[in-house]
């Protein structure tokens, strides 16, 4: 499994931004994807993870309502569509394969992950 996360860059807040994370193995169809975020001298926190058919999504309460995740299989790409950023948004976004067809919010139940990609909300 090779996980390549993209999208990240800098914007202001109120804006938005679209993460993905492709595997270019082909080995995450029928595995649940997740998406963490970590900011500097904070803990790894949960943000969105999806089920391998995109049937169930669940998200962590600080981006509910203005996050969303999705998949395409047919693509190998799974997707994170941040609007109304916030400055506290500002952190490495990773994506990362479930060990089963779905995701949780533990780190823990995630196998491989990708290398992160910076997301910067200026204020």
């Amino acid at each position: 499994v090779q996980l390549q996360a993209s999208g990240g860059g800098l914007v202001q807040a109120g804006g938005s931004l679209k993460l993905s994370c492709t595997n270019s193995r082909r080995t995450s169809r029928n595995n649940g994807m997740g998406w963490f975020r970590q900011a500097p001298g904070k803990e790894r926190e949960f943000v969105a993870t999806i089920m391998w058919n995109g049937g169930s999504t669940s998200y962590g309460d600080s981006v509910k309502g203005r996050f969303t995740i999705s998949r395409d299989n047919a693509k190998d790409t799974v997707y994170l569509q941040m609007n109304s950023l916030k400055p506290e948004d500002t952190a490495v976004y990773y994506c990362a394969q479930a060990l089963r067809g779905f995701g949780s919010s533990k780190a823990s139940e995630y196998r491989y992950w990708g290398q992160g990609t910076q997301v910067t909300v200026s204020s």
